[in-house]
């Protein structure tokens, strides 16, 4: 007998493995057989992409964390008739410019050759997480594990990867697609939530409240809320 629960593919950002999706993967086990991707190997989002397509069921719910929303993306590309919907959190849908290119080149740079790799340092905390969320050391602590585990050969490959912009193909998607966002994320800004839901004519976003860059960590119980309708329209 085949299994009733669709398969929901999910996609960390950079520097995120599974523990991103720790409350996701247990909170919705009732509604979906949750897969989190290793988006660690692979020297181009067409690279992941197909890496995550090879393991896929042949048609698939798909879910995209930042960089992970890129793959997101690049899978819309090359298999757009196997994806039955789309979540895109905290995410973002143009290329680089050539200005934040040459960021990514400098910051790699500068990575590639300093002392012991901090992951997301205190300093950085900030832009990740809503500042009512700061003092919160178990949230903090978890993504600073994460990021210090993946490491910095890892950093570097993915913030190395070409952004290329996926509003063509998700434009031409007929599935669900829902777009999820903090209500206060400094990387994804909501003007550009806005923007990209216009872009690909999403009609559907959910805004986390009191919530920055992390929110299916910061805001599990919102994040599941928001995904379990999705699952069922």
């Amino acid at each position: 007998m085949t299994d009733p629960l669709p398969q929901l593919i999910l996609l960390p950002g950079l520097l995120n493995d599974a523990e991103l999706w720790r409350d996701q993967v247990t909170g919705l086990a009732d509604v979906a057989r949750c897969q989190v991707a290793d988006l660690t190997h692979g020297e181009s989002l067409r690279d992941l992409a197909e890496q995550v397509l090879a393991e896929a069921a042949p048609t698939f719910a798909l879910a995209g964390f930042s960089m992970g929303g890129y793959v997101a993306q690049e899978i819309a590309r090359i298999a757009p008739e196997r994806i039955e919907r789309l979540a895109l959190i905290d995410t973002a849908i143009r290329a680089d410019t050539p200005e934040r290119a040459a960021q990514r080149r400098a910051v790699n740079a500068a990575a590639s050759h300093e002392g012991a790799f901090l992951g997301v340092a205190d300093r950085l905390m900030a832009s990740y997480v809503d500042a009512s969320r700061l003092a919160d050391k178990d949230l903090t602590g978890r993504i600073q594990a994460m990021t210090q585990r993946l490491g910095r050969e890892v950093f570097l490959r993915q913030n190395g990867l070409a952004r290329e912009d996926g509003a063509a193909a998700l434009r031409a998607l007929r599935c669900p697609i829902v777009i999820i966002c903090g209500e206060h994320d400094a990387i994804t800004p909501l003007a550009g939530q806005h923007e990209m839901a216009h872009a690909i004519g999403c009609s559907h976003m959910v805004i986390i409240p009191n919530a920055g860059h992390m929110t299916p960590m910061e805001a599990p119980e919102a994040v599941n809320a928001a995904l379990r309708r999705w699952l069922a329209r």
